[in-house]
């Protein structure tokens, strides 16, 4: 099932893919990965909000370096174990969740005050639905906009990330690589599914979905299942 390694520039990803758009009001340098390549399944220059072509072949050839193993149980597993929730990992000033909404939202406002860090209110063009969603920050609303990990943080966890460094699993949860804004609705339905059971509803951001996640496992040495592994590849075979 394993195949060599692709080179390392394979695993790396710039901040720009599949969501694009600079980080307002922060240090996008901060944010960029390694030396900046695209991850294996996603187009170099995939600005904006349009979807990012998916080399399915190359997406592949990298989810053939995954090991393929069961599940290790869930005994152990807290939030805590990835670190505070949303901290300001890179040092620019803004914690991880503003920097994710400032990358995503289009037509963004900032609270006053907050040196162009928390999002008050913007527009999401929702990769998961295919819809757009109103962002406006507050105790009733901001729930309508969630910062979704891309691989779980319990899938993680149950297929790897026990073995990885304190440090590296904070990193994990806060990479931009494996972080998105998503409708609310949807991301809690998705919990800590993998690909196996869970699939974006829209399924022209399928084939995108899965090579980021691909991206994302390879990078922190994760593994996957069996059924995972078969699910990735279907929809890999079927992108154009």
């Amino acid at each position: 099932m394993k195949t060599a390694l692709l080179p390392s520039k394979a695993l790396t990803a710039a901040v720009v893919l599949l969501l694009g758009g600079s980080l307002a009001g922060c240090d996008a340098t901060a944010h960029a990965f390694d030396d900046g390549q695209p991850g294996p399944g996603i187009a170099s220059g995939a600005t904006g909000h349009a979807e990012a072509s998916v080399d399915a072949a190359r997406a592949l050839a990298q989810l053939e370096t995954i090991q393929v193993k069961g599940r290790a149980p869930k005994t152990g597993y807290t939030r805590d174990e990835f670190g505070p929730a949303w901290a300001d990992v890179d040092h620019n000033g803004c914690d991880t969740r503003n920097d994710i909404l400032g990358r995503d939202l289009l037509d963004k406002t900032f609270k006053p005050g907050t040196n162009g860090c928390v999002v008050a209110s913007g527009t999401l063009a929702d990769k998961y639905t295919g819809t757009r969603i109103g962002f406006v920050r507050g105790q009733d609303t901001s729930s309508r906009v969630q910062i979704d990990h891309i691989v779980p943080l319990s899938d993680a966890w149950q297929k790897g990330a026990q073995q990885l460094s304190e440090e590296r699993r904070k990193e994990f949860a806060n990479d931009p690589l494996n972080l998105m804004a998503a409708d609310g609705p949807t991301n809690a339905a998705k919990g800590d599914s993998d690909a196996a059971t869970w699939l974006p509803p829209n399924k022209a951001f399928r084939c995108d979905y899965v090579a980021r996640q691909t991206t994302v496992k390879a990078k922190y040495s994760l593994w996957v299942t069996p059924a995972e592994h078969d699910s990735i590849a279907r929809t890999l075979k079927g992108c154009n």
